[in-house]
């Protein structure tokens, strides 16, 4: 069982930035992906962004060039820099592990970001 803790987000103006990190902790394996979703109003959850154990990245095109994903595997732990945030950004983020042995998805409570001025 793994259990997944978000903090981080909030309330900011446009152009504005963000970091929202997440811990894991439990039975978490070395070889994992991590990666953080969101969920709009009306909106289907769509992915963010995210990273392997190996310190591969992806980025849903809309993010690319002002969100960071990074890692620290020796603490369990995944954030997001979001900078130059737009109003469109508003969504509640939920951070995700996925086990590649099982494929099994651990998912964050979420934290509400709204990008508005």
């Amino acid at each position: 069982q793994v259990q997944l803790v978000e903090s981080g987000g909030g309330l900011v103006q446009p152009g504005g930035s963000l970091r929202l990190s997440c811990v894991a902790s439990g039975n978490i394996f070395s070889i994992n992906v991590m990666g953080w979703y969101r969920q709009a109003p009306g909106k289907q959850r769509e992915l963010v962004a995210a990273i392997t154990s190996g310190g591969t990245t992806n980025y849903a095109d809309s993010v690319k060039g002002r969100f960071t994903i990074s890692r620290d595997n020796a603490k369990n732990t995944v954030s997001l820099q979001m900078n130059n945030l737009k109003p469109e950004d508003t969504a509640v983020y939920y951070c995700n592990l996925m086990e590649p042995g099982t494929r099994y998805d651990y998912w964050g409570q979420g934290t509400q970001v709204t990008v508005s001025s």
